[in-house]
């Protein structure tokens, strides 16, 4: 947990300690009127645009090798190299492109992640599919193999753009989204505001 909370407000792991039992369901910070209508966020590598001129780089050497080459004796290994480079190229040239930037939004019927800048992948989860949200002080690509979108049977799935802080949902089939977010706090505190109690479950336990 970060030293300081946004606008003042009670981190998430502070409010549950004051109710007995750490509430995934009340709003965090103690208050309806400081969570926004609609919550919006981002988180941006911009250590992923080299990956990107490197990807790109490799496409340009593809390019020139077909261009330049005389195409008269060897042509397996020509098309071969044209081939590896060009894929290469773009391989790393999209998925890093891809994976530069994450967009969150969050209102009253759902949390939409949009990667990159035309907003591919997409993800959109209903609120009512979500019985909880944490707060994740330290996101890793470690901890996920790697960068973009990830999926580990133990873990469930992320998307990890940069090191740092992160939301964590929780689902009704029991399995985890973890997403790489600026003001991770605020967006536990939009979330869980939304969040309906479920049958059989007091409100706020």
């Amino acid at each position: 947990m970060r030293d300081h909370p946004h606008e003042g407000a009670a981190a998430p792991d502070n409010h549950g300690s004051t109710d007995g039992a750490g509430s995934t369901t009340g709003p965090v910070g103690g208050a309806h009127a400081e969570i926004p209508e609609v919550w919006h966020g981002s988180a941006t590598n911009r250590i992923q645009w080299l990956l990107a001129v490197v990807g790109a780089a490799c496409l340009a050497l593809g390019i020139k090798i077909a261009v330049d080459s005389p195409w008269t004796s060897d042509l397996a290994p020509l098309v071969m190299s044209v081939v590896g480079c060009v894929a290469a190229g773009l391989l790393v040239l999209f998925g890093t492109l891809a994976f530069v930037h994450v967009a969150v939004r969050v209102d009253k019927d759902c949390l939409e992640v949009r990667c990159g800048h035309i907003g591919v992948p997409r993800r959109r989860i209903p609120l009512d599919t979500v019985v909880g949200a944490e707060f994740e002080p330290q996101v890793t690509p470690r901890h996920w193999g790697g960068w973009g979108y990830r999926w580990r049977p133990e873990q469930g799935t992320a998307v990890v753009v940069r090191r740092g802080e992160g939301l964590v949902l929780e689902l009704g089939d029991g399995r985890t989204f973890t997403i790489t977010v600026d003001d991770a706090e605020g967006a536990v505190r939009a979330i869980r505001g939304r969040l309906r109690p479920r049958k059989g479950t007091p409100a706020g336990a």
